[in-house]
């Protein structure tokens, strides 16, 4: 059977494989169109199996909110460029829709296998990184925000005392800031209490070599070298703590006060119950 260009075309525009290709596996199966897309499949997996030790640190972060509900997911792949594609922006997005529907946390062979698909479209390596599905209790809201070109998502979830003020509009804007606030000071904990105490520890020896060799501080007495140890250590969690954070939308402030202060203009207690920060190649 004489294979046309209308034929390559038509092979070209469902697989994305180039022309010359489509030709030469459309002569092959005699024209079968349905045999051609299996065998340019099976071609483009063993070209994709090739391409699985390269190393995916671009991508896009999804975040998808469905009432209660809200979904980040982490979508890799080798280039910027890809990254910016359309059809891989949509993958992701219509991944984070699925697992939405259908309350599933966790990858399955469903999922993988259409990253799989345009993975083989594409020729480029490319991993569904990771999925969180956030689920708000009923003295909770959660807002999300995503960081202009998808390399951030955050999804921050508040509880209050009373749940009924989320109805407010200025509830619901006060948390969406607080993703915003996570996007742009990167936390690394709620509070001090929530640090690695590994963690801790390891900035403690910093700071005590620090203090112990620094001239100004020598011969200060011992209660003196605690308190400038104390206070590196505070600064340190100042920097890295949520609630110790200067708040974005008034920096004279921290997240703690202005959680307070929201909660005093609208009637309500207001705690940061769990906030998820999604960063590609983090």
């Amino acid at each position: 059977m004489a294979v046309t260009a209308a034929d390559v075309k038509k092979l070209r525009d469902a697989t994305g494989v180039g022309p010359a290709e489509c030709k030469k596996v459309l002569t092959e199966t005699d024209g079968d169109f349905d045999k051609a897309v299996k065998v340019l499949k099976e071609k483009g997996l063993a070209a994709a199996a090739k391409r699985a030790d390269r190393a995916t640190n671009q991508g896009r972060v999804s975040v998808k909110v469905k009432g209660d509900t809200a979904v980040l997911v982490e979508l890799a792949t080798e280039t910027d460029f890809v990254a910016r594609n359309p059809e891989f922006i949509a993958l992701g997005e219509t991944i984070a829709d699925k697992i939405l529907d259908e309350g599933c946390p966790e990858t399955d062979e469903k999922l993988t296998g259409m990253v799989k698909d345009l993975a083989t479209k594409i020729r480029e390596n490319m991993s569904l990184k990771r999925i969180k599905l956030v689920k708000a209790a009923a003295n909770q809201s959660l807002a999300a925000y995503v960081h202009g070109d998808g390399a951030i998502g955050v999804v921050v979830t508040v509880s209050a005392d009373k749940p009924e003020v989320f109805a407010k509009e200025e509830a619901r804007a006060f948390i969406f800031s607080l993703a915003m606030h996570v996007a742009a000071f990167n936390p690394v904990a709620i509070s001090a209490d929530d640090v690695d105490p590994a963690l801790i520890r390891e900035q403690q020896e910093i700071f005590r070599k620090q203090v112990h060799t620094d001239e100004k501080l020598k011969d200060k007495p011992a209660n003196v070298l605690s308190g400038v140890l104390n206070g590196k250590l505070d600064k340190y969690f100042a920097g890295i703590c949520f609630l110790d954070q200067n708040y974005i939308k008034n920096d004279k402030i921290t997240v703690k006060q202005a959680l307070g202060e929201a909660g005093k203009q609208l009637g309500a207690v207001f705690t940061i119950s769990e906030y998820f920060n999604f960063r590609v190649g983090g």
